[in-house]
């Protein structure tokens, strides 16, 4: 039996108050909307986990007011960058925990030491850089539905897309020391 598209159970839980299509819903895209938010509070677990509860929550609340003018992904992404800029206007800038992250142990597969050294890189840009990042190379998504998710200009999409790409070549660039964002 193929999996119901988001459509049609968007369609039971706002109809008919069915909390067992919100669960599929929630299943089919917590992974991601957390994945997002683990990257924007810079490998802040707890503040991520947090988040996306919060983003499933409104969602629920909310759906709906969801018009499928754009993918539920999409709307997601939207409602946890959100939640996220309120936390960041409630905290201030969030930093990067460092110290939570493993240091460069000899030997390592290349792999690993390259992911490592990607996720402290990325711990170094702006959070509008980050987001735009991930959306556009890790979502996948354009830059147009991008902006819908930031809501921002598409020129502003790609500014911070050009930004976090040059930043991150220059972190990452070889040389004396490791990355120290």
């Amino acid at each position: 039996m193929a999996a119901a598209p988001d459509s049609e159970l968007i369609v039971r839980v706002v109809e008919h108050a069915d909390r067992d299509a919100f669960d599929l819903l929630v299943r089919r895209h917590q992974s991601a909307v957390r994945a997002l938010l683990r990257r924007l509070t810079c490998g802040d677990h707890a503040l991520a986990d947090d988040l996306a509860q919060d983003t499933f929550l409104r969602a629920y609340l909310k759906l709906h007011t969801f018009r499928g003018d754009s993918a539920l992904a999409s709307w997601l992404y939207r409602i946890a960058y959100n939640l996220f800029l309120g936390e960041v206007r409630r905290r201030g800038p969030l930093r990067p925990a460092l110290d939570g992250l493993p240091e460069p142990e000899s030997p390592r597969p290349r792999e690993e030491a390259l992911l490592l050294d990607l996720e402290r890189a990325m711990a170094g840009l702006s959070e509008a850089e980050r987001a735009a990042l991930d959306l556009c190379y890790k979502k996948d998504l354009s830059h147009q539905e991008a902006a819908w998710v930031l809501d921002c200009p598409v020129g502003t999409v790609k500014t911070h897309v050009l930004r976090g790409k040059e930043k991150l070549r220059r972190l990452l660039a070889p040389g004396p020391g490791k990355v120290t964002p």
